[in-house]
């Protein structure tokens, strides 16, 4: 099912506009880079300085988790097991899955809707077009995008929790 959905996706997907826009969306998640961005914008504010904190923690974890998970699942790129394909972006090392840009994404994407819904549902999309990047450039398989996503929601709510002790 992995192979058939990311192959339909690079048949159907790719064109000048997408080809363009989603290696920007997979960069803008690099190191959690966007959502680092918004959480030192919310820290600077008194208010959201408590969502802030709580996106930040969740993305490190997130982060930290992924990171632990990746050797000990060993699931080697889609673009291993298909060197034809060539990559819009330069050639990622390490492993597949989880997917760190989904894991991170949906962490920060999910503490900031647990704090606040609006702000929450255009992070949260943000969050699926950079996981769907991961695939679209197949450095990742759906599963690994969504094991990841799973991940990082689970970590949002893992700090929500400890936040509330």
């Amino acid at each position: 099912m992995d192979v058939r959905i990311i192959h339909y996706v690079q048949i159907h997907f790719h064109n000048q506009v997408t080809d363009f826009i989603f290696p920007l969306l997979s960069r803008i998640g690099n190191a959690g880079a966007v959502w680092l961005m918004i959480a030192i914008i919310l820290g600077y504010n008194r208010q959201t300085r408590c969502i802030a904190w709580s996106l930040f923690f969740s993305l490190a974890l997130a982060h930290i988790i992924s990171q632990i998970l990746k050797p000990i699942i060993g699931r080697p790129r889609p673009f291993v097991a298909n060197p034809d394909v060539t990559l819009l972006i330069h050639t990622p090392g390490g492993y597949s899955c989880p997917s760190g840009h989904s894991a991170t994404s949906f962490a920060a994407a999910t503490a900031l809707w647990l704090f606040n819904s609006r702000l929450g549902a255009a992070a949260l999309v943000l969050a699926l077009l950079i996981a769907f990047s991961r695939v679209f450039l197949y450095v990742h398989y759906p599963s690994d995008t969504l094991l990841g996503s799973l991940l990082g929601v689970l970590c949002a709510f893992i700090i929500l929790y400890l936040y509330k002790l």
